[in-house]
């Protein structure tokens, strides 16, 4: 796995581009043991839930259809975010993509909640 941060976006964009969404390493089509996290550390449909690294993950998915609607999903690969976007189709204006590196991104202030 690439480290550098130019490496990372390089490596993730190339992945995105070449494969889809869901045959990726490590794809799962619905995330159930983070959904049970989430569910066990208070989340309700007015929480503020963002996922790093969620890439074309279906976790927004399920967030979504638990009537979530501040859902962000930051990922280093713009081309992994529309995948996303594309899957959720008229249901991406729900979601906040934000595209970069969680160590360098500049997250709104107060927008999101992490769950205890």
């Amino acid at each position: 796995m690439p480290t550098h941060r130019s490496d990372r976006h390089a490596h993730w964009q190339n992945v995105y581009r070449t494969k889809r969404g869901d045959s990726v390493s490590g794809f799962r089509p619905h995330l159930e043991v983070s959904l049970d996290l989430l569910g066990a550390g208070g989340m309700a449909a007015a929480s503020r839930v963002i996922d790093i690294g969620g890439g074309a993950s279906t976790l927004v998915d399920d967030l979504l259809a638990r009537g979530l609607r501040h859902v962000s999903v930051l990922d280093v690969s713009e081309e992994a975010l529309a995948h996303a976007r594309q899957r959720l189709a008229e249901r991406a204006d729900l979601v906040r993509c934000l595209a970069g590196d969680v160590l360098e991104v500049a997250l709104p202030s107060g927008g999101i909640r992490f769950l205890a």
